[in-house]
């Protein structure tokens, strides 16, 4: 592609075209020294659609460890051989606690619990916490694997206002990554979600050894599922996991990557969250420019993040702001 045809393809986007296929397997294998141009565009779609608004999301770690699944990557699964900490569902009062205490400029809150499923118990107490501590401006979300209909509803009604379930990678690639539970499982989960009227977050992680053909697979599949907001991470690989020896993805492989998302799924959060800091290093800043239109801040689920102040300098130096101060 010559340098002025990514622009132009990013203003057709933002006007109402749909990329296709084949323009998405030229955006993937562009030169590198097209590069600065792919993400030129994909930031004047972020910028149209979001302006400086930049949102920033918080999780809390609620349920750890001794997950049945065999998910590749994952420290808390019952396959891997990890330090990962190990603990039953937290209770109401941490939870409530913890949403209290969420400076104003966090968008959205997330309780994560390992397992396949949450037991509904457990959702029983989620939902109370959810009652007890809604706060400001704050949205509320979860992420407690293939919950029924039943148990989303009952999240619902507490205050719940997205549910977030990663397909983690693209369907061709799925059965490399997981052999417990299907790819079909998880859209399923999504759609009961969806059909409830709640919004859905699901992305994955990159660095897992998919090819770039599986990249634009992926992306195209989150947009025929229609959803809210796209949580991209890049492979930090732990020890003692099936994927602990394989090398996370460069920079530039990521920067494009988020590119890639953002000419897919123009309207739609673009969430940068872990390996965030270990595969963009010096380049993490960049992830604005490429497209991005929010990060996690904080702690991931095992893994150190960065605190909520340092990103708030970032986006200061950046001249963007968190969305809606």
């Amino acid at each position: 592609m010559k340098p002025s045809e990514f622009l132009a393809l990013a203003e057709e986007t933002i006007n109402g075209y749909r990329v296709t296929q084949q323009d998405l397997k030229d955006l993937i294998t562009a030169p590198p020294s097209q590069l600065p141009y792919l993400m030129a565009g994909a930031s004047l779609i972020r910028e149209r659609h979001f302006g400086s608004g930049i949102h920033l999301c918080a999780i809390q770690n609620a349920k750890s460890g001794r997950c049945t699944e065999d998910c590749a990557f994952c420290s808390q699964s019952l396959y891997a051989n990890t330090d990962a900490p190990i603990y039953g569902f937290v209770g109401k009062e941490e939870i409530v606690q913890n949403i209290q205490s969420l400076p104003q400029y966090i968008h959205r809150f997330s309780v994560v619990t390992s397992g396949r499923r949450l037991k509904r118990s457990d959702v029983e107490e989620l939902a109370k916490a959810f009652l007890e501590a809604k706060k400001g401006n704050v949205r509320l979300c979860a992420s407690l694997g293939s919950l029924n209909k039943e148990d989303l509803f009952l999240l619902k009604e507490a205050g719940l206002s997205r549910y977030h379930h990663n397909l983690e990678t693209a369907p061709s690639h799925f059965p490399n990554i997981c052999t417990t539970h299907t790819f079909e499982e998880r859209v399923n989960t999504l759609r009961a979600a969806k059909e409830l009227g709640l919004e859905i977050c699901s992305g994955g992680i990159f660095g897992m050894g998919e090819t770039d053909e599986q990249v634009v697979e992926f992306a195209l599949t989150l947009r025929e599922l229609d959803v809210d907001a796209v949580p991209t991470n890049f492979l930090t690989p732990i020890k003692g996991t099936r994927l602990g020896d394989l090398n996370g993805p460069e920079p530039m492989r990521c920067l494009r990557i988020i590119s890639v998302l953002r000419y897919t799924l123009p309207s739609k959060d673009i969430i940068i969250c872990g390996g965030r800091e270990q595969n963009l290093r010096e380049l993490h800043p960049l992830v604005f420019y490429a497209g991005a239109s929010g990060i996690m801040t904080g702690n991931y689920l095992t893994t150190k993040g960065r605190n909520y102040e340092q990103d708030i300098a970032l986006l200061k130096t950046l001249n963007l702001t968190p969305r809606g101060l």
